[in-house]
């Protein structure tokens, strides 16, 4: 008899530090048939399984939650869950996450989505959650979830592997109980908070650290263990690092997340910038001196990706200033005014236009550029929204109605800007750069500059964190007891 899993769950990275606020229209929403394509592998586990879909919002990481949006998508979830729990027995429940979520009136916007499920599934019922590594794991999420599972790699190479492993996991889990084990659950809270631009896995020490999993996971009947760096720019008390492991043993799933956890937390004064960091004025300064091209620089601060406004001009302002737009060829990609676009919609191709660009979300980060430049290309992105591009001597700029991260080489084409080799001088608005940028950038800078993701976490006001907490506090001594659950 085949297992019925149902699958749905809401997926977005918010920062709290942001005045931008998220709802319906930054979230795409799937039902059905068209959600069953977020998991291409699962005619490999046809003989197994039969996955019923539910309902799953997916955005670009943005603010925190409006309410109102929330409730509705809520209510819908849950209309959407009664119906199928009618329709079919259930064996298990495949909780897609991002494990970042920030929510109007909640400091635990995943632990109150979790519950409202449990409400209706019951405890009984297996349900197991795939996440990012950036997210923030609750007591709540953990005690809730029968196993909680995430990304392994930073840029996100993984995703993919990380869902059908949820649902192994699942699968095993069901599979074991019919044999009588239960699952032991293990979880360890790690006092560290860092940026994901210190703790990618491609360099030291995350790389070590991430490739510890396989090795531990030859440990007799251990299921899972992972690593979440945690998401820093979400003042809250469960954004921090965790270790959560599962396994059908007790001493070897305990001993595992003990091992891990310490391994992470020798490592905390080694975690350094995946690489080379400035100042805007000399992160710009190093571009313009730069002899071989493309040279990217990344606006660290306002990194829509996660969660920036993606309207601060400090950049741009800081180029037409030093009126370097004249000496190089430089693209900058991007900034969300959407007003600017509109007011710009009978214009010509080919109009020099007087703007007031950005500073429109976030006034406090310095208010828009105004400046003449001229409308070079009109176009319309699929996330990006209606957009256009606007020219300055050599400096080309795009201006998206929503807030969008250039983050392939495609998206950039698709905006009429041509290949990254066509300039001196690429400015994306990301942290560490990912895969199509890193291959293309034959120099590479990440600016340090202000913003709702600043990487000075001290700069920050934070308030609701959960003390001591390195880099914040130093010199204590952490409490690495795991929190040990069976059931």
């Amino acid at each position: 008899m085949k297992y019925n899993i149902f699958v749905g769950g809401i997926h977005i990275e918010s920062s709290t530090f942001t005045p931008y606020r998220s709802n319906e229209k930054d979230f795409h929403i799937t039902k059905g048939e068209e959600l069953l394509k977020r998991y291409p592998w699962i005619d490999k586990y046809s003989d197994k399984v039969n996955l019923i879909p539910i309902m799953h919002a997916r955005a670009l990481p943005g603010g925190i939650v409006e309410r109102g949006f929330y409730e509705d998508y809520l209510k819908e979830f849950i209309e959407i869950l009664n119906n199928k729990l009618k329709e079919n027995r259930i064996d298990g429940f495949y909780l897609d996450i991002h494990g970042a979520m920030s929510l109007e009136g909640s400091l635990d916007a995943e632990g109150d989505f979790i519950k409202a499920i449990r409400d209706k599934i019951g405890v009984s019922v297996p349900l197991s959650a795939s996440m990012d590594l950036h997210g923030n794991v609750s007591e709540t999420l953990f005690e809730l979830a029968t196993v909680l599972t995430c990304y392994r790699t930073a840029p996100h190479i993984d995703a993919l592997e990380t869902r059908e492993r949820t649902l192994a996991n699942l699968i095993r889990v069901l599979d074991e109980r019919k044999k009588g084990k239960q699952i032991i659950k293990t979880m360890v809270s790690v006092p560290i908070l860092l940026p994901g631009e210190q703790t990618s896995t491609e360099v030291e020490p995350g790389k070590s650290l991430y490739k510890a999993i396989p090795e531990i996971l030859k440990k007799d009947d251990l299921l899972d263990i992972s690593i979440w760096v945690g998401f820093p720019w979400a003042d809250q008390p469960r954004s921090h690092a965790t270790v959560c492991a599962y396994g059908f043993d007790k001493n070897s799933t305990v001993a595992s997340v003990k091992e891990l956890s310490k391994k992470f937390w020798g490592y905390k004064d080694d975690f350094n910038f995946v690489g080379p960091v400035a100042t805007l004025k000399d992160g710009l300064k190093k571009a313009m001196e730069a002899k071989e091209k493309p040279y990217f620089l990344s606006d660290t601060g306002d990194n829509p990706g996660a969660g920036g406004d993606d309207d601060t001009v400090v950049v741009l302002r800081e180029i037409l200033n030093q009126g370097l737009q004249s000496h190089k060829k430089i693209a900058l990609v991007s900034i969300r005014d959407a007003e600017t676009v509109k007011a710009l919609k009978n214009n010509t191709i080919g109009d020099f236009v007087d703007v007031n660009l950005g500073g429109k979300i976030n006034p406090a980060l310095g208010g828009p550029v105004k400046t003449k430049m001229r409308l070079i290309n009109r176009y319309n992105g699929k996330m990006a929204g209606e957009s256009i591009i606007l020219e300055k001597d050599n400096l080309k700029l795009a201006v998206t109605s929503n807030r969008y991260q250039f983050a392939t080489e495609e998206g950039f084409k698709n905006a009429g800007l041509g290949e990254y080799a066509d300039y001196d001088i690429v400015i994306v608005k990301i942290g560490y750069l990912e895969p199509d940028l890193s291959r293309a950038a034959r120099g590479w800078t990440m600016l340090l500059t202000p913003g709702s993701v600043n990487q000075d976490l001290k700069s920050l006001d934070f308030k609701m964190l959960k003390r001591p907490l390195y880099p914040f506090d130093d010199g204590f001594t952490p409490d690495l007891e795991p929190l040990i659950r069976q059931e």
